[in-house]
C-alpha cells in the first residue's frame, strides 16, 4: 500500500477504472484505480511471489496434498497463477478476469503466459462464471478487490455458496480479504455460513491482508505436530514460509496445545 513516485506507464488522472503500472527498486507493481498495489513482481525473479499475501494464499497446500484443478477469480498481475503454472505443473488452472485491460497488461508487463492445455485466462464475470455449471475445482482462489474494497458480487452469501457447490470433494476456497475493510466481519460471517464444515483465518506477514480458508468437507484432526512436519516439507519444495503460516494460524483460530480446531 505505497505511493510510488516513478511511473512506468503514465498514471491517469482521477479514473477509478484505470489500470496502470509502476516500477521502483526492481519491483514492478500493478494499480487499478488508485495508488494501492494490487500485484507486484520482482523483475529479476518474475515467477516468485513478491507480496506476503500471495504467498499466504498458497497455505491451501497444508490441507490439500495434491490438487489438480484450480479456479481463480481475479487475475491482477498473475502472481499466484504464474507460481502455480511454473512450480506445480500437474495443476490445470482457469482464471476469470472481468477487465480485459488487466489481462493485456498482465501478459505485456508481468510474464503471464498465453493460454495452453493447462492454463486458461478468460474475460468474464467471476460470480456468474462460478455459478454456472462447469467442471469442478479442488481449489477456488478469490482475489477480487477494486480500488476501494472487495467487489460486492464476490462477497455475498450466494457467491460463496456457489463456490462451495463448484468445489470437488475435499475442496478449499481461498479468499484474500483486507482486515481494515469495514465489511470484513460481515464477509467472514457469510463465508462461515456458506461453509459449515469450517473455516480458518491466516493473517499475512505484512499487516492488512487476511487469507480465509473455507473447507467443503472437514479436513479432520489438525495436530500441530503434523502441520509442522507438512510445513517443513512444503518449505523445502517451494521456498515459501509454510512454518510461519502454521504459527500464524494460532493468532485468529481456536486451538489448544495439541490441535488446531475447525
Amino acid at each position: 500500500m505505497k505511493f510510488l513516485a516513478r511511473w512506468r506507464m503514465r498514471k491517469p488522472a482521477d479514473n477509478a477504472e484505470a489500470v496502470y503500472v509502476s516500477e521502483k527498486f526492481g519491483v514492478r507493481s500493478l494499480h487499478i484505480g488508485s495508488d494501492t498495489i494490487q500485484s507486484a513482481m520482482r523483475i529479476a525473479r518474475p515467477h516468485d511471489l513478491e507480496l506476503a499475501y500471495t504467498r499466504s494464499m498458497m497455505a491451501f497446500l497444508l490441507f490439500s496434498e495434491r490438487p489438480t484443478r484450480v479456479l481463480m477469480v481475479g487475475l491482477g498481475g498473475g502472481s499466484l497463477a504464474k507460481f502455480i503454472y511454473h512450480r506445480l505443473p500437474w495443476i490445470t488452472t482457469e482464471v476469470v478476469e472481468v477487465n480485459p485491460r488487466v489481462i493485456a497488461i498482465a501478459r505485456q508487463c508481468f510474464h503471464v503466459p498465453e493460454n495452453d492445455a493447462r492454463f486458461t485466462v478468460i474475460v468474464g464475470n467471476g460470480a456468474e462464471h462460478v455459478a454456472r455449471d462447469g467442471r469442478g475445482a479442488d481449489v477456488i482462489a478469490v482475489d477480487g478487490y477494486d480500488a476501494e474494497s472487495q467487489v460486492e458480487e464476490l462477497s455475498d452469501k450466494a457467491f460463496y455458496e456457489a463456490c462451495r457447490a463448484r468445489l470437488n470433494a475435499g475442496g478449499i476456497l481461498v479468499v484474500n480479504l483486507w482486515g481494515s475493510d469495514r465489511n470484513f466481519d460481515d464477509t467472514l460471517l457469510r463465508i462461515e455460513a456458506a461453509f459449515p464444515a469450517g473455516t480458518l483465518c491466516l493473517p499475512a506477514e505484512k499487516p492488512g491482508n487476511i487469507i480465509v480458508l473455507a473447507f467443503k468437507h472437514s479436513p479432520g484432526s489438525l495436530r500441530w505436530d503434523a502441520l509442522a512436519r507438512r510445513a517443513l516439507e512444503l518449505e523445502r519444495l517451494y521456498g515459501l514460509e509454510f512454518p510461519r503460516f502454521v504459527a500464524s494460524l494460532r493468532r485468529m483460530n481456536d486451538h489448544d496445545e495439541e490441535r488446531l480446531f475447525i
